[in-house]
């Protein structure tokens, strides 16, 4: 790392390459980077940080630069190709986190759901207590120099997280997911088991999941869940309209009694995890309780907002576990409140590979809308569409365009949850403005 350098990154709004770019930027470096014109929720921290963001331009390109490279850019993109003809420095996103990583305790957060929350919650957690450097997958980084921790969210496609070597690995699952790169479960699976192979002193992982079971490892692997099977087990579980709250045990070593102010049985999870690391890192367990209470959540993971007597969920679900966790949670917080699910599904190849656990998951809520698949840069086609699914949803499954939202007003008192790794925020958007006008004139 030289601090004469400018580290510029290619993709800057991305979310893992956000928060790489503040932790970067906490640490002293100049930063700064290029991206789409269109915002983003990422952004926002870019710009209170100071740091440039410019359109994509290849002119952008100058001597002194350390570039960048986003996980989601091929090497034709025209600022990258024009970095290789001016012989400058590159270095891909999984290549800079891993330096940065070097000479703290590493904790990284793998799993093919819940890494966001789990990895914000750690963060959360830990830097309550002691010096923190993180980076969430919600765009969220910091970078302390004196950090004794370093917390990181380990991203399973491509098999980006092959790249990293962690004192500690949380593994929330396994599950079939990134259709467009993984050729089935096994081939996720041997991915996740590369990273158990070269975690350093110990893995925690979830003991319902089977294939987690059958992890072959070189340290202890630690399970953790409600089964008397784990090591780090939670009993005595209340769920509220307020959180959770339960006991934890080590074997048959009473823990403490944890309350979370957040809501799903997947945080209850979540927070054994945290327990468990912290546990082994011989952090004091009292402290872990006090800054579990205080924890607010990521972005885009069951971000709440009330325009009149509506609640509005965002949350960034794309997969079918993911959407019956996000359920689940608002079930708890609003068990006597009707749930409107609002679902834009996420590529093409996703939606066909998964097409009947979604309809599984997304029955679950009261009342289904779908909007049009979103396509990603790599994936613009398919022999699939929003239609095909909503036939196989029995609580509704009807389309919705962005330029009639209206049949979500057919709602009140009610709780409608919007979901998707795409643009759903636009709908969503698109519908408060609706409902803002609507209770500005009753009123």
């Amino acid at each position: 790392m030289n601090n004469q350098k400018v580290y510029y990154f290619v993709g800057i709004k991305g979310s893992g390459m956000s928060s790489l770019a503040l932790i970067l930027h906490d640490q002293g470096f100049r930063v700064e980077g290029s991206d789409i014109d269109q915002y983003t929720f990422t952004q926002r921290g870019l710009e209170l940080a100071g740091i440039k963001v410019y359109s994509f331009d290849e002119n952008n390109m100058h001597e002194g630069l350390t570039v960048i490279a986003g996980n989601a850019f091929t090497a034709d993109h025209p600022e990258l190709k024009k970095a290789r003809e001016m012989g400058l420095d590159i270095v891909s996103y999984p290549e800079m986190l891993s330096r940065l990583m070097e000479g703290y305790t590493s904790i990284g957060v793998a799993g093919s759901h819940g890494k966001t929350s789990t990895t914000g919650l750690l963060a959360h957690v830990l830097s309550g207590i002691a010096p923190t450097s993180y980076l969430i997958g919600d765009g969220t980084g910091k970078g302390k120099p004196d950090a004794r921790f370093f917390v990181y969210e380990a991203d399973e496609y491509r098999r980006h997280f092959v790249a990293y070597h962690p004192d500690y690995s949380i593994m929330t699952n396994i599950d079939f997911d990134h259709p467009d790169y993984f050729t089935g479960i096994d081939d996720v699976f041997d991915a996740f088991e590369t990273v158990a192979k070269q975690t350093k002193k110990g893995i925690f992982a979830w003991g319902d999941d089977p294939l987690l079971r059958k992890i072959k490892a070189d340290v202890p692997i630690y399970y953790y869940g409600t089964k008397d099977s784990d090591d780090f087990q939670a009993r005595d579980i209340k769920r509220t309209t307020k959180g959770s709250e339960f006991d934890v045990f080590y074997h048959d070593e009473p823990l403490g009694h944890y309350q979370i102010p957040i809501f799903g049985e997947h945080n209850i999870l979540n927070s054994l995890a945290v327990i468990a690391v912290s546990h082994f890192e011989k952090v004091d367990l009292e402290e872990i309780a006090k800054e579990l209470l205080s924890f607010k959540g990521v972005k885009r993971r069951f971000s709440e907002k009330y325009i009149g007597d509506m609640t509005i969920i965002d949350d960034y679900a794309h997969h079918p576990s993911e959407i019956k966790a996000t359920i689940d949670a608002a079930r708890q917080k609003y068990p006597d409140k009707e749930l409107i699910a609002v679902f834009q599904p996420h590529t093409f190849s996703r939606t066909i590979a998964l097409m009947d656990d979604f309809a599984v998951s997304l029955n679950l809520a009261d009342k289904v809308y779908l909007t049009d698949i979103f396509s990603s840069a790599r994936e613009t086609s398919g022999n699939v569409s929003s239609e095909d699914l909503g036939a196989k949803i029995v609580k509704g499954g009807d389309i919705i365009k962005l330029d009639n939202i209206s049949p979500l007003l057919d709602y009140s008192n009610a709780v409608v949850i919007f979901m998707g790794a795409g643009d759903v925020q636009k709908y969503e958007y698109a519908y408060e403005e609706l409902l803002s006008n609507l209770s500005f004139k009753n009123n």
